[in-house]
């Protein structure tokens, strides 16, 4: 997530995001027994730090801030979200988000939806501020429960400040989860192959 952009001038990219994706709405009356809460990551779990280890906050409810640039709830209601976020004691952070949908067709529906929302993340960016350019990688998918899919981003804007983050969207069943790590830099710095374990590890973790 590029650390350079002020969260509260994202607010512009809400009403783009729905372009991305159809609205979701969770039932009313629930169709399908209430689940346990999936388990989170471990400190432990995220692309080891080469100075710094990784500090893990609490499980939250709602919706993390440090997803807002590229994901966000416009166009998906009625959810409940929880989250747990991370952080070292330099410039690197990280932050995993997991919903249960009713059913396994409303999670298929949202995954992509977060999918979505990802890969055109660097458009949407670039439309909205014009000193920022933005790139977007396509790391592949991974074979794992139902699938999860690991996208990088670079921000870089004409200040010369340069972000550089892997997101990933995962699913288990009826549970998703998205998974982003950020820190200053570039592609080069991504730690692409350490990123797909910890989502593996992620969705391994759901149930």
């Amino acid at each position: 997530m590029s650390m350079r952009i002020r969260t509260s001038a994202l607010t512009a990219l809400a009403v783009a995001a729905l372009a991305a994706g159809t609205v979701l709405t969770a039932p009313a009356a629930g169709a399908a027994p209430k689940a346990a809460a999936p388990k989170f990551l471990s400190a432990s779990q995220l692309p080891p730090h080469p100075t710094s280890a990784w500090t893990a906050g609490p499980v939250t409810e709602g919706f993390p801030d440090g997803l807002g640039q590229c994901v966000d709830t416009e166009g998906v209601t009625s959810y409940d979200y929880r989250y747990r976020e991370f952080r070292t004691d330099l410039d690197t952070s990280a932050v995993q988000l997991t919903v249960v949908a009713d059913t396994a067709t409303l999670a298929k529906a949202l995954a992509k939806h977060y999918v979505d929302l990802i890969r055109t993340c660097a458009d949407r960016i670039e439309k909205a501020y014009p000193d920022v350019e933005a790139e977007g990688r396509d790391y592949g998918s991974l074979p794992v429960e139902e699938g999860a899919r690991v996208r990088g981003l670079h921000t870089e804007s004409s200040g010369g400040a340069s972000d550089i983050s892997l997101l990933s969207v995962g699913r288990d069943g009826r549970t998703v989860t998205v998974v982003s790590w950020g820190q200053m830099g570039d592609f080069g710095d991504a730690p692409v192959g350490a990123f797909k374990k910890t989502t593996t590890t992620a969705v391994n973790k759901l149930y």
